[in-house]
């Protein structure tokens, strides 16, 4: 079991019977009430296990919500609020998000409001949510086509990954989650993105996954809000989220796949903008190309993507702030580029329509 010391709580990787779940569910949380968040497909494959395996969720209230980020929304968090709220669910009570990171944030988020904060626990069922979502304080829901623009930040008790519900899903979502492994490879651990580059992702095992997180927590714990360093991990995100936003309003796409597509478009603009040489850019571009194929889209597509990158939630006024890279293993926070630059990286990195 890894086990990763971060705010006051611990991520823990391996057998979840190898962890601390049983044991702060019968000692912290011996009188309150659990209740299970959970999406329909969690619901089927993992949320049975925890019941039979562990006494503790014997009589926990499960709550069921429909799967996909087209869910995370505030209208959802109204029903769940008031589901605790029917279920006379109290500030001493405990909430357990067993999911993916549409769950994790969701659940977490309503965590974080409910009766002004009650305790959560995560367990990810995804790759993506095990090494991004899950850990790092951050919780939220989406706003239409805008991600993440209403949320908190805050703690968990305790996150529990374990790798063998990553044996339920479907190989994408393994790609899925191993975007942000190469993320963080490539803002901040060469060796790390070495080791991933010619993996394939259902070979990822407790170890990667536990340096990964490594990664993430080791820049959380220096800056929890994200007011310098931790914009490193925003890396592929800025232009990903509005990729990831055009086609919420279309075919919804994995949120891996959106920031694979978004580090190739940022590794182009640090390329045009003088940051990283063109033999780095191509290696990381070549590896990329070999995992994700890349989106074919219309002009038209272009213009709404730069109009979304217009309202993240990172910019200063009218400037979109980026996190670029320097090199394999460096990344600089807070570039600004032209307009016309974006646009031409997002030119560059697409099949035109």
């Amino acid at each position: 079991m890894h086990r990763i010391q971060s705010h006051g709580y611990s991520i823990e990787i391996g057998n979840i019977f190898d962890s601390s779940l049983e044991e702060i569910l019968t000692s912290r949380f011996s009188d309150s009430k659990k209740i299970i968040i959970a999406d329909e497909n969690t619901y089927e494959h993992c949320v049975p296990h925890l019941v039979s395996n562990f006494g503790a969720f014997s009589n926990a209230e499960v709550i069921v919500v429909p799967a996909g980020e087209a869910n995370k929304t505030l209208e959802m968090c109204h029903q769940l609020l008031e589901t605790l709220s029917d279920y006379r669910v109290q500030r001493s009570d405990v909430i357990i998000n067993v999911g993916g990171g549409m769950i994790t944030d969701l659940g977490g988020f309503i965590a974080s409001i409910y009766k002004r904060g009650i305790a959560f626990i995560n367990i990810p069922t995804s790759l993506l949510a095990m090494v991004d979502a899950s850990a790092g304080g951050k919780t939220g829901v989406d706003l239409g086509s805008f991600k993440n623009q209403v949320g908190t930040f805050s703690h968990p008790e305790l996150v529990v990954c374990h790798p063998e519900f990553l044996e339920t899903l479907p190989s994408s979502e393994s790609l899925s989650g191993m975007a942000e492994m190469l993320k963080h490879g490539l803002i901040a651990d060469a060796d790390h993105w070495n080791a991933l580059k010619n993996i394939d992702p259902k070979d990822i095992d407790a170890s990667l996954i536990a340096h990964s997180v490594g990664i993430k927590n080791n820049i959380v714990l220096q800056d929890f809000k994200e007011t310098g360093l931790r914009k490193a991990l925003n890396f592929g995100h800025t232009i990903g989220h509005g990729i990831e936003g055009y086609f919420l309003q279309h075919l919804a796409k994995s949120h891996g796949y959106c920031v694979a597509q978004g580090m190739l478009a940022e590794v182009e603009l640090a390329r045009l903008g003088g940051h990283l040489s063109l033999e780095e850019a191509q290696i990381i571009s070549n590896t990329i190309d070999q995992k994700y194929p890349r989106l074919t889209l219309e002009s038209t597509a272009i213009e709404t993507i730069l109009s979304l990158l217009r309202h993240d939630k990172k910019n200063k006024g009218a400037t979109i702030n980026f996190t670029v890279l320097r090199g394999i293993g460096d990344a600089v926070i807070d570039q600004h580029f032209e307009h016309a630059l974006i646009e031409q990286a997002l030119t560059n990195c697409f099949i035109p329509g």
